[in-house]
């Protein structure tokens, strides 16, 4: 697991020592006390560091004007439970009173990932926004934009690429090659889009590999003389692991992976072959009982399937307990899984029949 090294790959693949990379980028543990109803990843340590959440909560607490951004990256007919996770948290500060917006990034996919804009446009509007529609997002409530339509967005990316050097850029992303340089530049202009017409708090989840991004946009920020802008607050969410444990979910492997969407046989064929905490034999798992904290089964459970935390603490105790086998375990989670897949499918129908309906900004 990586956690020492001077810059986060944000196209790897890697788990991470998360105690680690907080230290080594000064960011703070989250402090779920904080937040009113505190969701079902805030509660399991799931969003596990921030940067600035004190201010985050006071405007959550004081009904303070702030915004909550993210992005879609159009680059696939499916996505994983990683970004479920992002889009669920997204949607606990919708509904705590955050103006929400979700770009559709389809320069950067252009620029970085090859993807033509025609494409990304096609895979946002069939696909991905229903998506993020099925899985929590109110589409009343939410601005939706592509990048390639938005000139003010496209503007200040030029403008703040002038607030970084080369050598600052080496160092926080480890190389320069140009697309990801201008990718970075318009994700700051993305970031700090709704202060445009407001100065106002900002809330960004994401997972840690896109930190740099968020250490860029905070740089760029203290370098501007009497500044228009917040300094966003970040939350940091932890990766789902492979089902096989080896590296966070990827779409670079698919066999340790759950996409979205997928059929309930095809997701319960990938959790019966998922890496447990069993013991070598039934009967020493009877004896010394199983290990929850290494089984990726038990780990599904915790970031996506169980959300009354007393059941997700029994099934820990009957592991721990010898009281329950692998196989039964993972019968339960294709059950909940089936059930969670059949559910989306039919939100997403629901979904793409809202979709006509959004006014998409355009500057």
């Amino acid at each position: 697991m990586k956690g020492d090294s001077d810059f986060i790959d944000v196209y790897g693949s890697e788990l991470y020592d998360y105690d680690k990379i907080a230290r080594r980028f000064g960011i703070a543990g989250f402090r779920r006390e904080l937040f009113p109803s505190p969701s079902r990843l805030m509660r399991r340590g799931v969003v596990f560091s921030a940067r600035g959440q004190r201010e985050l909560a006071e405007a959550i607490s004081k009904g303070k004007d702030y915004y909550a951004l993210t992005g879609i990256m159009p680059t696939a007919d499916r996505i994983h439970l990683g970004t479920k996770s992002v889009v669920e948290t997204i949607a606990y500060f919708q509904e705590h009173g955050a103006d929400t917006f979700i770009l559709v990034a389809d320069l950067e996919a252009a620029a970085a990932r090859g993807v033509s804009l025609k494409e990304a446009r096609k895979r946002a509007l069939e696909f991905y926004i229903p998506a993020y529609v099925a899985l929590g997002i109110n589409p009343e409530k939410t601005h939706f934009y592509f990048q390639s339509d938005n000139k003010t967005v496209m503007n200040n990316a030029y403008r703040f690429s002038g607030k970084v050097t080369l050598n600052e850029f080496r160092a926080v992303y480890g190389n320069a090659d140009p697309p990801r340089i201008m990718a970075a530049v318009t994700q700051i202009a993305d970031i700090l889009y709704p202060q445009e017409r407001k100065r106002r708090l900002g809330v960004i989840p994401v997972g840690i590999d896109q930190d740099p991004h968020i250490r860029l946009t905070r740089d760029v920020i203290n370098r501007m003389k009497r500044s228009r802008y917040v300094v966003p607050s970040s939350l940091y969410l932890k990766f789902m692991p492979s089902l096989d444990g080896s590296s966070k979910m990827s779409k670079s492997r698919p066999e340790g992976m759950i996409e979205l969407p997928s059929s309930p046989d095809e997701a319960c064929r990938k959790i019966k072959r998922a890496l447990t905490g069993g013991r070598e034999s039934v009967e020493l798992q009877k004896k010394k009982g199983g290990e929850p904290d290494k089984c990726m089964v038990f780990e599904l459970y915790k970031q996506h399937l169980i959300e009354d935390d007393r059941e997700l603490e029994e099934i820990r105790r009957e592991c721990r307990e010898g009281r329950i086998m692998c196989g039964e375990c993972k019968q339960r989670a294709c059950s909940l899984m089936k059930a969670f897949l059949v559910g989306f499918d039919k939100k997403m129908g629901d979904a793409k029949k809202k979709i006509k309906k959004i006014d998409f900004l355009r500057e």
